[in-house]
């Protein structure tokens, strides 16, 4: 079942359950997923529904960092939103995971002792083994905390 269709029929639980604010929030992710493959004039790939949920998690991320603290309405409803689009968001790799998997590109790497000037070549081998499973922030804190 596409993701899609995971937040459509979600969405009409909720409806059925009148729970207007998930409804809500169902009914703005499945937008994103539609448009985005509308756009791609396509179904849409595991990966690609992925990165769309994150998207919009991040977007809400971002509003609610944005939204001054004596706005709880919005917090409260940003929250929310976030936990309904974590229900349907991949599976996050956790610091542990991360840094192993830092640890063997180094290795594949050849890098005995990583410098500043190694992080580009470190990265690049990186990213596509992490995308989509971890927070991109995240993954260049502890790259970056290996060097000191």
């Amino acid at each position: 079942m596409s993701k899609i269709e995971e937040v459509r029929s979600e969405m009409i639980k909720a409806m059925k359950a009148k729970d207007k604010e998930r409804k809500d929030s169902l009914s703005m992710l499945l937008a994103a997923l539609k448009n985005f493959a509308i756009d791609k004039r396509d179904e849409l790939t595991e990966d690609e529904e992925n990165s769309v949920v994150l998207k919009e998690i991040k977007q809400v991320n971002d509003l609610l960092e944005q939204t001054p603290a004596d706005r709880t309405d919005i917090i409260e409803q940003c929250r929310f939103r976030i936990k309904v689009y974590e229900e349907f968001a991949p599976k996050m790799l956790s610091e542990e995971e991360i840094k192993d998997i830092i640890n063997e590109v180094v290795k594949s790497l050849g890098i005995e002792k990583p410098t500043v000037s190694d992080k580009g070549k470190i990265m690049k081998e990186l990213m596509p083994k992490v995308k989509g499973k971890s927070d991109g922030k995240l993954v260049n804190q502890l790259v970056s905390g290996m060097f000191s």
